[in-house]
């Protein structure tokens, strides 16, 4: 996550691509605590002064008068993925007036951000929004079984404490995008839109809002008081603020396993394997995942057979459990391969 002003004027980048996009639940908690009596209409525009003690003022100076096909809204959201999704709800609940864009509106089909540890479960709870991991097939997970040189054991997580609803949750990261797609987009005070950003708005050096051009191929603008940015590592946006170095030290290759099952239920299996870890969990109650991590930039193959003659030679002799057979003959066709990166 990143947060920076340019010239008083707020700009919230949440692009940052954490090990897993449920992290994001965690790093924007302050700002949901941006809470402001509501203004009255005005065709005058706020902007956010930071001064130097770091308090935060709100100004009405040099405002600019907008016609009305592009009077602002409270806050536009650049993506609606997990932070940005969750983000616009609770803003909205907050009686903001929020405008969410993103790029596809479609399900994503990811290898991450399936398994929500119980931490972010909580989380979900705090923001009212526990009710999007319902109706997708998400399993409760209640801790790890770790594998290594021929031995195992299994960690729980410390739930003593908590309701006995509390756990991790795993599932499909599509299916529990798009239910919080749908509850954010529930809200009257917020407008979620199909439509692919190009550049920030800028008036002498202040960030006003965003240009994008919609699904139809159409340009717009749309101004705000706040733009906050959660499209992801993929963002077109981050270099607007900062100039990050994106490090790939590995990729990840996930597949499905169908109708089979691991030795401890409602667990996360990780094998520390040579020469990378290799993880199993539920993600449907008939359905585990594998991801495999792969170091370096560069994966095996999928169209020649390299990376299932991968699986078979070097991953498969490596489980210690009864999946040995399904990952020999599983099809090429079904792998998903993901850069693992980081950014410093």
């Amino acid at each position: 996550m990143l947060i920076g002003c340019r010239n008083s004027q707020f700009f919230v980048d949440f692009s940052h691509h954490f090990s897993s996009p449920m992290e994001n639940l965690h790093h924007f908690g302050g700002l949901l605590n941006w809470k402001k009596k509501r203004r009255k209409k005005s065709q005058t525009r706020a902007f956010v002064e930071v001064k130097p003690n770091g308090c935060v003022k709100v100004s009405l100076e040099n405002c600019v008068h907008r016609p009305p096909a592009e009077r602002s809204r409270d806050i536009v959201v650049v993506g609606a993925g997990v932070a940005g999704a969750a983000l616009a709800y609770a803003l909205g609940k907050d009686g903001r007036k929020v405008h969410v864009i993103e790029r596809d509106l479609r399900e994503p089909n990811r290898i991450v951000g399936e398994l929500l540890q119980p931490g972010g479960y909580l989380k979900l709870i705090e923001l009212g929004i526990e009710d999007c991991i319902e109706e997708i097939g998400s399993q409760k997970v209640f801790g790890y079984a770790l594998y290594k040189d021929g031995k195992n054991t299994k960690l729980a997580y410390p739930l003593e404490n908590f309701d006995s609803h509390v756990s991790g949750r795993s599932f499909h990261h599509g299916r529990f995008i798009q239910r919080l797609r749908e509850k954010a987009a529930s809200l009257p005070n917020v407008k979620l839109e199909q439509g692919i950003v190009t550049p920030l708005l800028e008036e002498n050096g202040i960030v006003k809002g965003v240009q994008y051009k919609t699904k139809a191929g159409k340009v717009l603008k749309a101004y705000a008081h706040l733009t906050i940015v959660c499209d992801g590592c993929f963002s077109n946006l981050r270099h607007s603020l900062c100039n990050p170095k994106v490090e790939i030290p590995s990729c990840f290759v996930g597949l499905i396993l169908e109708n089979c099952n691991l030795p401890y239920t409602n667990h996360g299996h990780v094998i520390l394997a040579n020469p990378s870890p290799i993880l199993f969990y539920p993600i449907s109650s008939t359905e585990i995942r594998c991801l495999v991590d792969v170091p370096g930039q560069k994966v095996p193959s999928i169209a020649t057979g390299e990376m299932a003659n991968y699986l078979r030679t070097i991953v498969a002799p490596q489980v210690p459990f009864g999946l040995t057979k399904f990952l020999q003959l599983y099809p090429k066709r079904t792998f998903h391969v993901l850069g693992a990166s980081s950014i410093v």
